[in-house]
């Protein structure tokens, strides 16, 4: 009987729910998606990150030049390395040749926490300088935690470019090692996959004669030295070795990628994984799954606004929805009610998000847009997702980090204005998400077609000629998308001002025939909190009619 050593810590369960660390990626591999595209999501989850689209120039460097390590979260200068000869340009988290990297962070082991040189976030945008393809960023960012030391902790990685897709999970060896040990597995071609802050690798090929299956050499023997492991090779989980496996981990961070693989699978299949969700008992559910159809990029931007809706766990169906169904709860995560522990639900949707993409990478479009990144600022379930591109050479003004930050609101940032927009629905939600929803999908599928138009006319351009174009198309998408949510958000302040909902009528809002407003709705609350608060009050707030004489 093998080992592994159990920590049940609400610390662990923490970081899967509440901490800024905690992220989402979701993944569709070639012959998953209707075109044959790689597809990997991303949502940056933070309660202090702003929403902005970064960008590195390619450049050529001297030998001997160096380049400083700041850590991702914190700013911190963590030292320095060589750099190398040729870096290759960055475009949010793709570049030039498509290649797309995203994370979400499990923490693991407390005792394996690094104390190198390369955190998560500069192990991405440095492979993401550095390499082309996903199996050469496997080795960039494998050998860069070698040589310089990994300063994170557990850590899961979606590595893809337009053939293939790699979930990748590095942990370091705590403050004595500089090196980390590692798995990565490719996602087979027609099936699904992803990660949440929790380490979903479980049991891997030791022998793979196809290289779909890649790991350090020390990935079992460490965790026997540290007494993490005691059984035969062929029965070592990496997930159960070196990640910490609670009800945070299960519920607070595998339940979102549990109800992507629900709403793209049968629902009954997954169903029987919902006590590993709800207690972890029971079987992990696969690392992947083949969905019941092929997907599209429009498929991934709308799971991303998931928040379990349909499901065992969803948002809308509880107290805490209050009286306008609201799908979000505010941190903190959990509470103690007469000494009884709670939970929120951690949905893939959150309000603390700082930018999330769909990225859709195809090896059989022009060069200058093989990599596609739908990108959006703040909240993904009400975001605009903008289109950016492999070849991008600027970034937009309303996405650029210069123009606005968390501390200075500006209505010419569209991070500022989506908040606008969200904000406001977070009070009346199911009154004015079918507002939101209807400039949001109109917004989206006017550039769906857009782009779909503009992959047919750049076909024989040359590529700074298609580049010129699709910077354009970004540049024009982002403008228009910030300046329709400006007016969204000041519709929206009119419309449900003090409770009301004012009535419309041919586009505008209604007027009597002396030009004066008319009466507006009042839309009042939903029934269960109507119920909740008769429940509560008992007869106090009972209205006592006369008896007739």
């Amino acid at each position: 009987m093998h080992k592994y050593l159990s920590i049940i810590t609400l610390a662990s369960a923490a970081l899967c729910g509440a901490d800024a660390l905690a992220c989402t990626s979701l993944i569709a591999s070639p012959g998953a998606t209707t075109e044959g595209s790689s597809m990997v999501t991303y949502a940056a989850d933070s309660h202090t990150l702003y929403g902005a689209l970064y960008k590195q120039d390619a450049a050529d460097h001297a030998p001997g030049t160096m380049r400083d390590v700041v850590e991702w979260d914190t700013g911190k200068l963590l030292g320095s390395i060589p750099e190398v000869a040729h870096t290759y340009a960055t475009i949010g988290n793709m570049n030039e040749h498509g290649l797309t990297i995203a994370e979400s962070t499990w923490g693991g082991r407390p005792e394996l926490e690094g104390s190198g040189t390369i955190d998560y976030g500069s192990l991405i945008y440095i492979t993401l300088q550095r390499a082309r393809t996903a199996r050469e960023a496997i080795d960039v960012m494998t050998n860069l935690v070698k040589d310089y030391g990994y300063a994170s902790s557990g850590e899961s990685f979606s590595i893809a470019d337009p053939n293939e897709v790699w979930v990748m999970e590095l942990i370091g060896k705590g403050k004595a090692d500089k090196g980390a040990v590692w798995v990565a597995r490719r996602v087979p071609d027609g099936y699904i996959s992803g990660h949440a802050n929790h380490s979903r690798i479980h049991k891997f090929p030791l022998k793979d004669k196809k290289k779909e299956t890649l790991y350090s050499p020390d990935v079992i023997s460490f965790a026997r030295s540290q007494g993490y492991f005691d059984g035969k090779d062929e029965d070592f989980d990496f997930s159960r070795a070196y990640a910490i496996t609670d009800v945070g981990a299960t519920r607070g961070c595998d339940a979102r990628v549990w109800s992507y693989f629900r709403r793209f699978t049968s629902p009954e299949e997954m169903d029987a994984y919902t006590p590993w969700i709800l207690n972890g008992e029971g079987e992990p559910f696969p690392l992947w799954v083949k969905p019941s159809k092929q997907l599209t990029a429009e498929d991934l931007k709308w799971m991303m606004r998931d928040h379990f809706e349909g499901t065992v766990l969803d948002m809308t169906q509880d107290i805490g929805a209050g009286p306008f169904d609201c799908p979000y709860r505010w941190r903190p995560m959990y509470f103690n009610v007469d000494g009884q522990d709670y939970t929120h639900e951690r949905a893939i949707a959150t309000q603390q998000t700082g930018f999330s993409f769909v990225a859709d990478m195809n090896k059989d479009r022009h060069d200058a847009m093989k990599g596609i990144l739908w990108f959006g600022v703040d909240d993904a379930n009400t975001c605009v997702y903008v289109p950016v591109f492999n070849s991008t050479t600027a970034v937009p003004h309303s996405l650029d980090a210069s123009t606005a930050d968390l501390y200075t609101l500006s209505w010419d940032a569209m991070f500022w204005v989506n908040n606008y927009v969200a904000n406001q629905a977070y009070n009346r939600y199911s009154q004015m998400i079918p507002d939101i929803r209807r400039v949001q999908s109109g917004l989206e599928d006017a550039m769906v077609a857009d782009v779909a138009a503009k992959q047919a006319e750049i076909n024989g351009m040359n590529y700074a000629d298609a580049a010129a174009a699709l910077n354009a198309m970004t540049d024009h998408w982002a403008q228009k998308s910030t300046a329709d949510y400006k007016a969204l958000g000041d519709y929206l302040l009119v419309k449900y001002l003090d409770g009301n909902i004012k009535k419309e009528r041919d586009g505008k809002f209604a007027r009597t025939p002396d030009g004066m407003p008319e009466q507006p709705e009042f839309g009042g609350y939903n029934e269960r909190y109507f119920r909740s608060i008769a429940e509560d009050t008992g007869d106090r707030l009972k209205i006592t009619l006369p008896a007739e004489h």
